[in-house]
């Protein structure tokens, strides 16, 4: 079990000469295939992108450290690919897509969604004698909440794609608003990739005591006015990953508990930014692009007449975060500029955590729990291979009550 690591004073005066380099915790940051992290990512499914953006025009897609090619075929089906053609090498972003599958621009092998070699047109009688036997490498997607969702592990260990308690259900007047890029970060849609590190945003989402300093304090309101009252906060485990209750006594004479989830490995469901009464209706997934880069993709329920949920950005200083200058930047600071100065990946052997940081070191904790589970060739937790069995509870929204009377 890895330890949190802390850099020992070096000098009694606190100066900066002499000392040690410090580095991120790779068992925590590194992605890729074979890593510890990346083969406990790669038991689960994650969002890729949105299904209405999707066509008939191969979409190049990095992730996990790994590049694909995605495309829908002439029966609507989605497959994923690996981009490089078995035949010669040339990549699949330039294929052609048919009814059946992509064909290779360069000598027209066509492949099916999952990599069935159907046709080799400059082969005697259309075909190798071992055209069945070839296989272009591909992995499993499937579609829910106006979503693609991609598979990336081992075959025998695929789980059942969850489904989310507040996202089923939806009435007669609701429809599933959906977003892909980095929102989560800047408020608007300005990054199509975030420049740094997923465990960023992720230790971010167990961090109840920034929205008081970094979103009301330092910057002024950007959110609701009531986050700038300190909150009484509780980290509690739950049976999908860890929650924290924020509760504050507002003027009125009302308290509102504000519960947050983080849904391991990877996903976050925050309530109303305004402090709307109810439970949380939306989800959030934090997917590694690679060691250094993320995006982020949302779905969230809404009313069918009100516009989406994702074309109204939050103003920062009175302006959208695309517009910002620098000098903007620096005086009303938001999630992203707090987390880009962190560097591409934080160099965790310097951090000093305090109690404020419960949640973060219980996110921690728990991965480091299931990536030792997978290692082991066990299941990690919140995977399921019962299609009945496979809900996720959300616990997540803004709870009122009337404050309790001072004994």
């Amino acid at each position: 079990m890895t330890e949190f690591l802390h850099p020992r004073d070096h000098r009694a005066d606190g100066s900066s000469y002499g000392r040690p380099a410090q580095h991120p915790n790779a068992l925590w940051s590194e992605v890729g295939p074979g890593k510890p992290m990346g083969e406990l990512l790669r038991r689960y499914w994650h969002p890729i992108a949105v299904s209405e953006q999707v066509t008939d025009l191969p979409r190049a897609v990095k992730i996990l450290g790994e590049e694909l090619v995605l495309f829908r075929d002439g029966k609507g089906r989605a497959g994923l690919v690996y981009p490089r053609c078995m035949h010669r090498g040339t990549t699949l972003l330039y294929g052609k897509v048919e009814e059946r599958g992509i064909r290779c621009c360069y000598h027209g092998w066509l492949f099916d969604t999952e990599g069935r070699c159907l046709e080799q047109p400059c082969e005697p009688d259309a075909g190798h004698p071992l055209r069945d036997r070839f296989r272009q490498p591909w992995y499993p997607v499937e579609e829910r909440y106006g979503l693609i969702f991609a598979y990336m592990g081992p075959p025998e260990k695929k789980p059942v794609l969850p489904r989310f308690d507040n996202l089923e259900d939806l009435a007669p007047d609701e429809k599933m608003f959906v977003n892909i890029g980095g929102r989560g970060s800047t408020g608007d849609n300005s990054l199509d990739i975030v420049p740094y590190s997923w465990l960023h945003m992720n230790d971010n989402i167990m961090d109840p005591f920034h929205v008081q300093v970094l979103h009301s304090t330092i910057s002024g309101p950007q959110f609701a006015a009531q986050f700038a009252l300190m909150p009484t906060v509780r980290f509690f485990p739950v049976e999908e990953g860890v929650c924290y209750s924020a509760v504050r006594k507002l003027d009125d004479g009302q308290e509102v508990d504000r519960i947050s989830s983080w849904i391991c490995p990877n996903i976050m469901s925050v309530p109303d930014i305004q402090l709307r009464p109810g439970k949380s209706n939306g989800i959030a997934w934090v997917v590694p692009v690679d060691d250094e880069n993320y995006v982020q993709l949302f779905a969230r329920k809404g009313k069918k007449d009100q516009p989406s949920p994702y074309d109204t950005p939050i103003l920062m200083g009175g302006k959208r975060w695309g517009t910002m200058t620098e000098e903007e930047h620096q005086r009303f600071p938001g999630d992203y500029e707090a987390q880009a100065g962190q560097g591409r990946v934080s160099l965790h052997s310097e951090e000093h955590l305090a109690t404020s940081d419960r949640g973060i070191v219980m996110q921690r904790r728990t991965l480091e729990r299931q990536i030792e589970i997978v290692a082991k060739g066990g299941d990690p937790m919140g995977v399921s291979f019962d299609p009945a069995n496979a809900v996720v509870t959300v616990r997540s929204g803004n709870f009122y009550k009337a404050a309790q009377a001072a004994e």
